[in-house]
This record gives C-alpha cells, sequence and structure tokens, in this order.
C-alpha cells in the first residue's frame, strides 16, 4: 500500500515557502511517510529545469530526487516524484466568469514541456507557478489531450468558493456545463480540504467519479494534510489506472472537514461563523455590516445534494480522518503548534517512531506513551476514535481541531508529573485565556469585532455564534461601524499620509521624502475619493512617470480590473469608462487617437533619419543628437530657436508630417492645442475634473502647461513629488516647480511626509547628509527602520577591479553558487543571505555596465538590465521593430512605408513579394505568440548581421508577454520601464542593472552604487551642455543612496567622487577588496574576466 500526495506547489507559485524545493518535498515525504509525492508546478521553465536538474527517472512515469540533493532529517525509503501542476482558469462562460483550478498529471518530463511550450502561445506561465490563463477549462482539457494523451486532468479542490468546479462564487451547477462533451475525459475529482468523502457521497451526480485528496500545500511541512491510498504497481500507469479506472485506489485520509478554511459559511472581517440555515435566515447578507456572506463548501454541497447525510454508496472508498502530528502535540499539551517545544517533540517522535503517518494510523498507544507521554498517546487515541472538539473553519480562516480540555491535561498531568513548571505556567495562561474568552461570548450579543470567531471554542457540535441581528439602519451601533470602516481605509496610514488622503482643495501639494509612503498613499488617495467621497471613476485621472509605476498603482489597489485601466493597454470597445492612469505620453497618445487623429510615434531610429536629412539638406554639421536635443528644448519652451537654424527644424517637422509621424514632445504639443480649443465644462474634459500627478518635481514646463489645461475648470489637483529627487534638468524639471505651483495657485495647501518606512538610520542619515550640500535648510526625516548597518565604501585599484569586486561581492551574499564559495562563506559573518532579486547594481550610464555585465556572467549570475540602451538604434533593431509594428497595425500607411524601405535592403529577390509573405505569416502568429518566439523566428529569417543587438533585443522581450505590449514600452517606456535579461534568466529572480534616473520609486535590500568615480558622479559634462549641474548630480546620487532599505555598498576607483566625502565617517566603513598575494594567483584571478 502506498501513500500519494499529487497536488503540491513549487517555490515559484505566489503564497509559497520558499523550502519549496525537491530537496525539502522529498525529506519531509520521508517525515511525513509519504510514498508518492507531485511536482507540482510544471508549467514554469525554471521549476521544471530544476526538476531535471535535481531528478532522476525510477519507474515508468517516475522519478527519485538524486542522492547528492538528499537532505538530512529524515530515515526511511526514497519516495517517488510525478511530474503534476495546476493551472487557474478564469474566463467568461454563460454570462458569468468563471475561476476554476485544475490539477494535472503528466508521465514525464518531456511531456511537461511539450504542454508548457504550448500553452506559452496561450499566456503567461513565467511569473507564477500556478499560472492564470483566460482559457476555459474545456479547451485547456482539449490542448492537454492533443499535447499528452495520457495525461491525467483532475478538477482540483471542487468546493472551493472561489476558484474550483463547483464553487459558490463562480463555478458551474453541473460538470456538464464546464466541459461539454470533452466531460467524459473526466475520471477523477480531488475533494478538498473542506470536505470529505460523506459529504460529495449526498451528489448522485458525483457516483461516476473517483474520488482523491490531497493537501494542496505550499510548504513542506504541509505535505500529506490529506492524501490517497495506492494498491498498485508503483509506476505512472499503475498511478493512472487507480486515479481514472479506479483500479488499485484504495481509499484516502482526509482533514476533518471542519478543519478547512471554507467549511461554513461567514464573514472574517466581521468575525462571523455560521450554518447554511443561518446564512438563509440573514437573507446571505452579513448582520453585521450588511455585506455578502462567503457561502463555505457544506451550504454549497447542500445546494447540490439530493441524498441525505447517511448515505453510503455502493462505490464510496474507505478513509480515515487525522489531524497533523504537529497538531495533534499541540492540541494534547495545551501548547502552541508553532512553538520551540512542539517542534522539538515533533522532531522527537518521528526519530524514534517513525514516520508521521505511521506514528498516527499504526503504531500501538502503549509504545507511544513510552516515548512521548500519556497527553500525547491520549491525543493520538481519542483521534483514532474520532473525538474530537471541532470548531469550523470560514471565509479563509482555518477552523480547529481540539483534543483535550484543560481539565483532561491537568488530570493526566497529575497521574504521572510530565510537565516542567515552565510548562504548566503556559498551561495555566491557556487555561486562563479560555476562561476569558467564555466571560467575553457572554457579552458578544451586541459586539461586531474582527475577532468574533475567536470568542466560540465549544466542542462539536458546532453552534452558530450568537450574533443578533441589528433592528434597522438606525441602531446606535451603525455610527461605531461606520467609524470602524473608514478608519480601515487608512489602516498603517501616518498622521501626514492620512490628511494628504483626506484633504479637499482646489490644490493640494504633498512634498513626500525617500521612502516616505508616496505611493501608497496616492492610492490610498484614489480610494478614498472612489468609495469615501464616491467620486465616479470616469472624473478621475492619475498621471504617473512610469508605465511600471501605474502598474505599481494598479496591483495596489484591490479590484484593479474592475475600477482601473492603465493607458497603453489593449482597450477593448466594450471595456467600462473608469479612472485613467498612464504616463503624460499615454494619455496625450489616446487623447489624439480618440479625435480620429491618424498618426505613428516616431522613434529614437527614425528621428534620427530625419534629423539627419534635415541638416544634410540646409549643410548642417552638427550631430543628429544634438540637433534633436536643441530641438526638444525649443518645443518645451526652454530654449527659441535662432534664425540660421528655424529652416532646418521647420523641414525636419515636414519630413515628420510626410512620415506620418509625432516625436514625444509633439504628442504633448498637439494635446495642448486641441484642449485649448475645448471649452471648460465640455465633456472632453470631464476625466480631469481630479487631477492627480505623481512624480511632480520632474515635469517639465511643457507638461506643466498641460497639467494646468488639463485642471482648467476641474475640482482638485493634488501633485505629489520630492524637490530633492528632480534629476531630469537636461529636459527642462526644475526642483522650484513646487514653489512655482504655490504662486499660481493662492491658497494651495501643502503637507509634508518626513517618515521614512524604507531605509536603514544609516543609510538614511548618509544620504541627508549629502543632500544637505544642496541649497536650502538642512534636510530631515525620521526612519522607522531599527537595524543599523554602517555603509560600506569600496576603494578598487581600477575599473575592472571594480567590476570584479561586485560579481564576486554578489556571490557571497547569495551564500555562493559552488562548493568552495560555499566553504568559504561560512567563515563569514554579517548580513544574511539573498536572493538575487534582492539585489541591484546602479550605476551613472549604460556605458559602465559592460564590463559589470561580463564579470557577472562569468560568475554565472542571472541579471537583468533595465532602461533604454543605444542597440535600440541599430538599423537591424528598428527594421525589425517597424516590420512588427507594421503587423499589428497595418492601417499605419506611414509605418508600412517605412518598414518596407528599410527591410528591402535584406531581401534582394523579389523584395515585395517576400514582403507581402511575411507580413501575412506574421499577421496570423502576432496576438497568439509570445515576442520571444516571434523574434527567434524572424531572425532565423532575415540574414542580420548584428547578432549581438538581435540577442539584447530577444533577452528584451522575455520578459513581455505580447508583442503590443513589448512595442509599447519601447514607444512610451521611461527607463525604469525598459529591461533586458543577461541571457537565460527567469523573472523571479535575478539580479538588476540600472541607471540611477531609471532606478526612481524602486527598492531593494542590497544597493550597489557602482563606478562612484571622479568623472562618473558628478558627470563631466562639456561645457556646451546647460543641462550639467553639479545639484542635480548630487540629487542623483541622493536618489541612488535612498534605494536601499538594509544595505548599501558604494563602488569606487583611486578617485573616488567628491560626494563620497560628504558622508560623515560615523555611518561608513572603508574596505579594499582583497589583492591575490602571489603573481600566479593575480595571472589566475584576473584571467577569468579577460575579454576576448
Amino acid at each position: 500500500m502506498y501513500i500519494g500526495d499529487l497536488h503540491i506547489h513549487s517555490r515559484y507559485s505566489r503564497a509559497t515557502s520558499k523550502d519549496c524545493t525537491p530537496e525539502y518535498l522529498d525529506m519531509w515525504a520521508r517525515k511525513k511517510g509519504i510514498d508518492i509525492i507531485g511536482t507540482g508546478d510544471f508549467t514554469h521553465p525554471a521549476w521544471r529545469e530544476e526538476l531535471a536538474e535535481k531528478l532522476e527517472p525510477a519507474e515508468d512515469g517516475l522519478y527519485v530526487l538524486k542522492k547528492e540533493y538528499r537532505l538530512d532529517g529524515a530515515s526511511g525509503h526514497q519516495p517517488r516524484f510525478v511530474v503534476t501542476g495546476e493551472i487557474s482558469s478564469i474566463y467568461k462562460k454563460g454570462d458569468r466568469v468563471r475561476k476554476v483550478h485544475s490539477l494535472l498529471l503528466l508521465p514525464g518530463l518531456e511531456a511537461a514541456e511539450i504542454l508548457a511550450r504550448r500553452l506559452e502561445l496561450i499566456g503567461n506561465i513565467h511569473s507564477d507557478g500556478r499560472p492564470i490563463l483566460g482559457l476555459p477549462c474545456h479547451d485547456l482539457l482539449e490542448i492537454m489531450l492533443e499535447s499528452c494523451p495520457t495525461g491525467i486532468y483532475i478538477p482540483a479542490h471542487i468546493w472551493t468558493p472561489h476558484f474550483s468546479l463547483f464553487g459558490a462564487f463562480s463555478g458551474f451547477d453541473k460538470i456538464e456545463d464546464c466541459f461539454e462533451d470533452l466531460t467524459p475525459h473526466i475520471h477523477a475529482l480531488e475533494t478538498g480540504l473542506s470536505s470529505d468523502p460523506p459529504m460529495n457521497w449526498r451528489v448522485s451526480a458525483l457516483d461516476r467519479f473517483n474520488l482523491i485528496s490531497n493537501s494542496d500545500a505550499h510548504s513542506p511541512a504541509k505535505l500529506g494534510r490529506e492524501a490517497n491510498l495506492f494498491d498498485i504497481e508503483l509506476s505512472y500507469q499503475g498511478l493512472s489506472d487507480a486515479i481514472q479506472k479506479g483500479k488499485g485506489l484504495a481509499g484516502t485520509i482526509e482533514f476533518y472537514p471542519e478543519e478547512g478554511k471554507y467549511h461554513f459559511d461567514g464573514h472574517r472581517k466581521c468575525g462571523l461563523c455560521i450554518s447554511p440555515s443561518e446564512t438563509a435566515k440573514y437573507g446571505n447578507k452579513c448582520p453585521a455590516c450588511g455585506k455578502k456572506i462567503t457561502i463555505g463548501v457544506l451550504n454549497r454541497v447542500e445546494q447540490l445534494a439530493d441524498r441525505g447525510e447517511d448515505f453510503v454508496p455502493p462505490t464510496g472508498r474507505p478513509f480515515e480522518s487525522i489531524v497533523p502530528l504537529l497538531e495533534v502535540i499541540a492540541a494534547s499539551k495545551g501548547i502552541s503548534p508553532t512553538g520551540k517545544k512542539a517542534v522539538e517533540q515533533y522532531e522527537h517522535m518521528t526519530k524514534v517512531l517513525g514516520p508521521e503517518f505511521t506514528i498516527l494510523r499504526q503504531i500501538p498507544v502503549e509504545d507511544i506513551r513510552k516515548i512521548a507521554g500519556p497527553l500525547i498517546a491520549e491525543g493520538i487515541s481519542r483521534l483514532r476514535r474520532g473525538h474530537v472538539m471541532r470548531t469550523p473553519g470560514f471565509d479563509g480562516e482555518y477552523g480547529k481541531i481540539g483534543l483535550l480540555t484543560p481539565e483532561d491535561i491537568s488530570s493526566l498531568e497529575g497521574q504521572i508529573s510530565l510537565f516542567t513548571s515552565a510548562e504548566l505556567q503556559e498551561l495555566g495562561k491557556t487555561q486562563m485565556a479560555r476562561e476569558n474568552q467564555a466571560k467575553m461570548k457572554e457579552n458578544a450579543v451586541d459586539t461586531f469585532t474582527p475577532h468574533l470567531q475567536s470568542k466560540n471554542e465549544e466542542a462539536h457540535p458546532v453552534h452558530a455564534l450568537n450574533v443578533r441581528q441589528r433592528a434597522d439602519s438606525s441602531s446606535s451601533h451603525a455610527p461605531n461601524l461606520q467609524r470602524q470602516e473608514t478608519a480601515c481605509l487608512f489602516h498603517a496610514l501616518n498622521l501626514q499620509q492620512q490628511a494628504a488622503v483626506e484633504r479637499t482643495g482646489r490644490c493640494i501639494a504633498v512634498i513626500a521624502g525617500p521612502g516616505a509612503g508616496k505611493t501608497r498613499t496616492l492610492v490610498e488617495r484614489l480610494h478614498h475619493l472612489l468609495k469615501v467621497r464616491e467620486i465616479p471613476p470616469e472624473e478621475i485621472t492619475a498621471v504617473t512617470f512610469t508605465n511600471k509605476a501605474a502598474d505599481e498603482m494598479l496591483s495596489r489597489m484591490h479590484g484593479a480590473d474592475t475600477w482601473g485601466k492603465q493607458e497603453g493597454k489593449t482597450r477593448k470597445a466594450e471595456e467600462k469608462t473608469s479612472v485613467q492612469i498612464g504616463t503624460f505620453h499615454a494619455i496625450c497618445n489616446r487623447f489624439l487617437e480618440s479625435t480620429g487623429l491618424s498618426f505613428m510615434v516616431a522613434d529614437n531610429g527614425l528621428q534620427t533619419e530625419l534629423a539627419e536629412k534635415a541638416l544634410a539638406e540646409f549643410e548642417k554639421k552638427a550631430s543628429p543628437s544634438g540637433f534633436l536635443r536643441e530641438l526638444s528644448l525649443i518645443k518645451n519652451g526652454l530654449t527659441e530657436a535662432d534664425e540660421k537654424n528655424r529652416r532646418v527644424y521647420e523641414f525636419y517637422q515636414k519630413l515628420l508630417r510626410e512620415a506620418g509621424a509625432l516625436d514625444y514632445d509633439d504628442l504633448l504639443l498637439e494635446t495642448l492645442k486641441l484642449l485649448e480649443g475645448i471649452p471648460e465644462g465640455a465633456p472632453e474634459r470631464k476625466c480631469f475634473s481630479y487631477l492627480l500627478i505623481d512624480e511632480f518635481q520632474d515635469i517639465n514646463p511643457l507638461q506643466y502647461r498641460l497639467v494646468k489645461e488639463w485642471g482648467c475648470g476641474g475640482r482638485e489637483l493634488f501633485v505629489i513629488g520630492d524637490p530633492d529627487q528632480s534629476i531630469y534638468g537636461f529636459r527642462g524639471c526644475n526642483p522650484e516647480i513646487f514653489l512655482r505651483l504655490s504662486e499660481e495657485y493662492p491658497g494651495s495647501v501643502t503637507i509634508r511626509l518626513e517618515e521614512n518606512y524604507r531605509s536603514a538610520p544609516d543609510i538614511l542619515q548618509a544620504a541627508l547628509s549629502v543632500i544637505s550640500h544642496n541649497k536650502g535648510n538642512r534636510r530631515r526625516m525620521t526612519t522607522h527602520k531599527m537595524h543599523r548597518h554602517p555603509i560600506r565604501v569600496v576603494s578598487a585599484a581600477d575599473e575592472r577591479r571594480e567590476a570584479i569586486f561586485v560579481a564576486k561581492e554578489i556571490n557571497r551574499q547569495i551564500g555562493g553558487i559552488d562548493m568552495l564559495d560555499t566553504e568559504e562563506n561560512e567563515t563569514e559573518t554579517g548580513s544574511p543571505c539573498r536572493g538575487f532579486s534582492d539585489i541591484v547594481v546602479l550605476y551613472r550610464t549604460h556605458r559602465q555596465a559592460a564590463l559589470l555585465e561580463k564579470c557577472l556572467r562569468q560568475e554565472g549570475i542571472p541579471y537583468q538590465v533595465a532602461g533604454r540602451e543605444d542597440f535600440l538604434t541599430d538599423r537591424e533593431i528598428r527594421t525589425t521593430l517597424y516590420f512588427f509594428y507594421h503587423v499589428l497595425y497595418p492601417q499605419e500607411k506611414a509605418a508600412a512605408e517605412l518598414c518596407r524601405r528599410l527591410l528591402f535592403h535584406w531581401l534582394k529577390e523579389a523584395p515585395e513579394e517576400q514582403f507581402s509573405h511575411l507580413t501575412e505569416k506574421y499577421r496570423k502568429k502576432v496576438k497568439k505568440s509570445r515576442p520571444i518566439k516571434l523574434l527567434e523566428e524572424w531572425f532565423g529569417e532575415i540574414s542580420f548581421e548584428n547578432e549581438d543587438a538581435m540577442k539584447k533585443l530577444a533577452n528584451m522581450s522575455v520578459l513581455y508577454p505580447t508583442m503590443e505590449a513589448f512595442l509599447h514600452t519601447l514607444s512610451f517606456g521611461e527607463d525604469g520601464d525598459v529591461r533586458r535579461s543577461g541571457g537565460r534568466m527567469f523573472t523571479a529572480d535575478a539580479v538588476t542593472l540600472m541607471t540611477l534616473h531609471g532606478s526612481k520609486g524602486l527598492e531593494f535590500p542590497l544597493v550597489f552604487l557602482y563606478g562612484i568615480d571622479k568623472g562618473h558622479l558628478p558627470l563631466e559634462f562639456s561645457s556646451t551642455d546647460k543641462a550639467a549641474s553639479i545639484e542635480e548630480e548630487r540629487r542623483l546620487c541622493y536618489v541612488g543612496m535612498t534605494r536601499a532599505e538594509e544595505e548599501l555598498i558604494l563602488v569606487c576607483g583611486p578617485n573616488p567622487s567628491q560626494f563620497l566625502k560628504e558622508i560623515p565617517e560615523q555611518y561608513i566603513r572603508q574596505e579594499h577588496p582583497a589583492q591575490p598575494e602571489e603573481a600566479a594567483e593575480t595571472a589566475v584571478q584576473i584571467s577569468l574576466f579577460e575579454f576576448m
């Protein structure tokens, strides 16, 4: 007989333990006594790669962990792995949104690779081990059958209210409604933690299916909460026969369903836990707040049941109800299951007596008593007899199973003095707490609190809580409830943040220092406008500095899909009017499109090409980049065109018009021009009634004009930012923009956020010391972080050694990437090991990154590069981007002509025919395939020469789900939006490389400021470059330093930046990278990083 737990998750799934690795899963399966364990998450490429590395084939379709990865901590046989994964399908069917989870079992890793590649054509399977696909379950099943006919498809935890086949909120009433003609291919159902076989036996429609149970574990310690008993040949085929045909499926091991998170009905926020009959009595509304009650599994089963509670079908299989051993220990001794004593007892018992399942199910109670004492022995005895006390779970809150009362514990303890005085004291506290809870229950009739459920600790049978329904809305409790609800909106906001959220007025300016919760404050204000003040969403516009910031705002708002949309995303015709969120350029782009204007956005490559033509036409010797920079300053109102160059600028604009293109400045100018002709109160201005501007310090004069025009006739203008983080002077931005705003809006209100929630004290104070050298008063902020960690200033001999140090230090910070590194790091003390994604390396210019990238590759460190890079202007890259722009937007004639002209350079024979063929071919694929797949195929068809540039573009594309999103980011993205992976990498964990400009708004536990040398920071500009400013460079340094949460490392050469001298010595620790002592060692060390 084998025990199998087939539904688990890896560390690549959301809300999972980092210990969900093959090593720990193997160890915990041995500790639990599980023979067959699912791998989980086969769709995730990094997890598949890890499985392929760490597992080796055993019996047919099964795997075992390689010996070198096996962890100590448990004895026993070697468990088998079978390839499994869960997929979340969210889609609309029958005028309802359906959310169903499915468990898939596959015959091997090769089959997993094939199916995953098929699914990758449909949706994003990289970001989560349990991917979310907008794919009907019917179609998912069809794809699995086509790709892997021997795969097993099992609807997962079928009763869970929100994400299951029969879920109360988004499921189906009949399985045929979900799978239609493919229903005969479904042979088994997973019952879930909140139901047991008797509950499922009440629904006759389930008789034809085999009922299985699994843990759905998100951490190794949770394995085996539920499991299956298999009397089979140990192979994938044997497993398939048991699940699909019932041959060898001997029964299941079950949770007590009351312990599941969704057994009873209830409303967790109000602490309401009630039975199905009570739910009907209250009309499915919470009597405390009036909101919808979460319908539990028991209620949903009763809705679909056509049999009584005691019915046992002839096909019903045996089952056992258990409680995890750690919980049994805690419930038997009156201690916490997560406490040290319980864990030590657990480890002792499994070490001496054997696996957990053997202890709970088979070992004689007397043998357990000898090792664990009378309390635990009695607890296990009662568990086996089914003598347990049950408090049901509800609305996501786990239930509780009791075994011994405090009186039982005292009685048994009196028989044999087993407890220490400390344990007796703990038991006394537990007893006192329960007595207090009983007293509180007596007075709980008219009280509604989030902890109401804890007042009920009664044993089975379970009763509904004693909650009296309010007589009417004018009850004396209503004001208190309203105050509680309003306060909840501002949970964790300080007084200044709350003032910024609630304040009303024509113009409100918030100056938010680094780490002061700027985004949180902005999001809470949006939430306050929508939910408290009930402002219609179509009257609100939020302007962000980057697409990433817009994404973050959406992700931080609950229900983002229903209230907000980000500009630049695909917009369906039926999309409801909602809050408008986006960058200046994206919002203007949409506005111009809405007017019917046909145009394309000229990228840097096209602008450069047209600038070259304009300069050549008038025989000017200026560089195209300088020409475009000067023209941008003119368009932004920062300077005036001199007469001798005016004709060149006009000719350039004529070329743009002929190409049907607008450059980025033109987007704003054309919008401004059209808006100036629209009267106040017009429908076109309604969306700007409540205008919120993020990163206000970084808007230039043209954008300021646009803000004023958008806000003309509006109700509220809310701006937030930090003058000390104004770092775009070369675009005309000025930190004194806040002063100008206050002068032009008399009566405006200024609120300062001066509490830092991000950085350690030394980091914050050092950064404030630097920025205080700029004009103005000394800056002051307080931090909520207590951990002190001095800033490390590392001085290397040269630039190459700077790069080597960073690579080696990252290796050390992550705990080493090979055995030698691990042994060396064992002697190190200080910072804990970090993940790759905890680390960012910041530099002043992209040119500084070339050597650094080579060192990271040599060291084997995965990384991603953020920011716009020079290779995007290469002819091959521009040709590629214009081609796919033409494929996506065939109506844009100018783009088609430009694409044709560029591409014909490589199409030597019958270019027009080849062009038409390629266009038609990729038009069929462009909206179904991921960018990386399209580019790999495209580069194989066209004989481009610059392989390095093509590889960089391909690496950049892996981070985007669609070609449309990829092109949009390249068109409207700022430095922080545009990212490139360094070779093979996965977004879950990689070191980030980016410029200081691109880092604003981000934060990382560990920050390297790389190349903090004279000439780099402050950057030495030519004497003609008027954008150079020491104060702005100091602000840039300040921005970089304040990205750090826990640790900051400043890396410099022999000529360090002047800014390093502005940091008080009390906050820093000087270091020099270790130098090899022997010449031979030096030669070897350097050869590792030699350029080819």
